[in-house]
């Protein structure tokens, strides 16, 4: 018997008896709503098509719905679901069926943004994605101290660009925040190709800083990927662990259970 509160790991894909069959036609319905999005966009498609591609939105949107309803209903605490960023999710997900009780809102962009939202629903029932939602929760401290060191750099780097290029360029360079956009573009070692130092001084400054770019984008990557080798090793030990106990209390069950067959049955 299916406890209520196990019906969002059938969904999820996480039941340890169920199987993944409802979890993939899940995914499988994110995946054809995004593509019928991108289709949606094609010039002069025939009427045949828009009304399929409107019906099946529309059937989408509902099971959204209704799998929020049951996410709800099913929740150990609702409010906590409902408040929690998968909650947002899942209702942000289902907000564009708003277009449908009222056509007079389809001219309303941040509703139609929101179709986007149940993209995000895939990380929600990936395995490899809650993994790095694991890894990322460990390595959160580290990632914390790593990011104000990040934003103190950039600060600095903005500041020293705006001396060195101020008196050169100062309709670029007219200020510090305006320069920290160029501080953030190098930093990521993106270079938009707006704003860029032709003094001696600058370019230097900008060869430095373009090295501690590199370091910017490398020590998360080394931190997160460590997390995720420490998560894999601990999943790996944990099931090995729980397969070594189903393996030795496997006997003990059937021990019991023959003796409970062969024990007489009192007469009333």
């Amino acid at each position: 018997m299916i406890k209520r509160t196990e019906i969002p790991e059938i969904i999820d894909g996480t039941h340890p008896t169920a199987g993944r069959t409802i979890a993939l036609i899940h995914q499988g319905l994110i995946v054809l709503s995004a593509i019928a999005i991108s289709v949606e966009t094609v010039p002069n498609l025939p009427i045949a098509a828009q009304y399929a591609l409107s019906y099946f939105e529309f059937t989408v949107l509902a099971l959204f719905l209704l799998e929020y309803i049951i996410r709800i209903v099913c929740a150990v605490r609702p409010l906590h679901y409902i408040l929690s960023f998968w909650g947002v999710v899942d209702l942000l997900s289902c907000v564009p069926i708003l277009l449908f009780l009222n056509p007079h809102w389809v001219g309303i962009r941040i509703i139609r943004v929101m179709r986007l939202m149940r993209i995000l629903k895939l990380m929600h029932t990936n395995r490899a994605l809650i993994r790095l939602e694991l890894a990322l929760e460990k390595s959160r401290g580290e990632l914390t101290v790593f990011a104000f060191l990040a934003l103190s750099m950039l600060y600095i780097a903005a500041i020293g660009i705006y001396i060195f290029e101020h008196d050169a360029q100062p309709d670029k360079f007219s200020s510090i925040p305006m320069a920290l956009w160029w501080a953030i573009v190098s930093f990521t070692t993106v270079g938009y190709g707006d704003m860029y130092p032709i003094t001696a001084g600058g370019r230097i400054f900008t060869a430095l800083m373009l090295f501690v770019g590199l370091g910017v984008i490398a020590v998360p990557a080394a931190i997160i990927t460590s997390a995720l080798i420490h998560t894999d090793v601990e999943e790996k030990i944990a099931r090995e662990v729980e397969e070594e106990l189903r393996d030795d209390l496997a006997p003990a069950v059937r021990k019991n259970l023959s003796a409970l067959k062969r024990k007489p049955k009192r007469r009333l």
